[in-house]
C-alpha cells in the first residue's frame, strides 16, 4: 500500500512563510516525480512545483518561482516546499503527488489527501 501524507499547511498572513512536507510510504520513490498541486474553489488543480526524485531538476510554475522552494530528503522519503512572501491568491488545498511526472495531474498515480493553506489580506 502507498502512502502520501501531507503536513503543514495552516492560516497566515500576507507575506508570511509556510513549509509543507509529504511522507511516502509504502514505496521508495526514488525513480519518481514527485510534486506538490494546488486546488483553489471553483478552480482546476494545477502543478506547483515539481522535483525528481533522483535528481535536483525541478520545475516551478511562473507565479510561484522566487518564493517556493522545492526539495526533498531521500532518506527520510519525504519532500518539502517551503512557501515564503505568500499572497492571498495562494489560498488553495495542496496536494503532494508522485508518478511518472509531467505537467497534469494524470502523470501521477498517488495523491496525499491534501492540506489547507489559507493566506489572509
Amino acid at each position: 500500500q502507498v502512502q502520501l501524507v501531507e503536513s503543514g499547511g495552516g492560516l497566515v498572513q500576507t507575506g508570511g512563510s509556510l513549509r509543507l512536507s509529504c511522507t511516502a510510504s509504502g514505496r521508495t520513490f526514488s525513480s519518481y516525480a514527485m510534486a506538490w498541486f494546488r486546488q483553489a474553489p471553483g478552480k482546476e488543480r494545477e502543478l506547483v512545483a515539481r522535483i525528481i526524485w533522483s535528481s535536483e531538476n525541478t520545475y516551478y510554475e511562473h507565479s510561484v518561482k522566487g518564493r517556493f522552494t522545492i526539495s526533498r530528503d531521500n532518506a527520510k522519503n519525504t519532500m518539502y516546499l517551503q512557501m515564503n512572501s505568500l499572497k492571498p491568491e495562494d489560498t488553495a488545498v495542496y496536494y503532494c503527488a508522485a508518478g511518472v511526472g509531467g505537467f497534469f495531474a494524470s502523470g501521477y498515480n498517488y495523491w496525499g489527501q491534501g492540506t489547507q493553506v489559507t493566506v489572509s489580506s
